[in-house]
């Protein structure tokens, strides 16, 4: 009888080699033949997965994406309000290794989208789904009280957006990190100021 594959778990296999690979070596350090070997596969195998180098590419970044929302449901599943928020983000900054890897795989991501279309819809559609969320974190919030500040939710999602996305960049840089209690301490500080008592 013929072995059964499970195509599915082949491609999520190949992902997870390659966004690591990405994440540790760079994004041009991680070529077919190399996400192949490290992946355990034949040279040209992964052709039957990824077509080529840049929808690999593209379903790695997707696939970091869906992990991290994975994460982000868990961790705010039952909170509401700024508890939601500071679980939602703390998922987001490069405060463990996996997030810093994760960083790693998201700033090569970024200057893609400035030239290349099929990037820049996906970082679009990631960034307006986060904004969705997090208005309505800042929502509830509102309605139970522990959102005060008469600064728009509109502009509060997108100073959130930047400390995370500053972060991602800080926390990943060569040299002197951002250190992830100081994240920490930056989220905490926002989120407090939140509460005009």
């Amino acid at each position: 009888m013929p072995k059964l594959v499970d195509h599915e778990a082949k491609r999520r296999e190949i992902l997870e080699v390659t966004w690591r690979l990405m994440a540790t070596r760079g994004a041009d350090a991680a070529t077919m033949r190399e996400i192949a070997r490290e992946a355990g596969y034949a040279n040209g195998a992964l052709a039957y997965y990824f077509a080529n180098k840049e929808a690999l590419v593209e379903a790695a970044f997707v696939y970091v994406f869906d992990r991290t929302n994975d994460r982000i449901r868990g961790a705010t599943e039952g909170l509401r309000g700024r508890a939601a928020l500071r679980a939602f983000l703390v998922e987001v900054l490069p405060t463990t290794e996996v997030t810093r890897l994760e960083a790693r795989i998201v700033l090569p991501f970024w200057s893609r989208t400035v030239a290349e279309q099929r990037f820049a819809e996906l970082n679009d559609a990631a960034m307006q789904q986060w904004r969705r969320e997090l208005g309505d974190l800042l929502r509830q919030g509102r309605e139970d009280g522990d959102v005060t500040v008469t600064t728009p939710d509109d502009v509060l999602v997108e100073q959130l957006l930047a400390m995370a996305m500053g972060l991602q960049v800080l926390a990943t840089t060569h040299g002197t990190p951002t250190p992830a209690a100081t994240q920490l301490a930056m989220l905490d500080a926002y989120l407090s100021g939140l509460a005009v008592r």
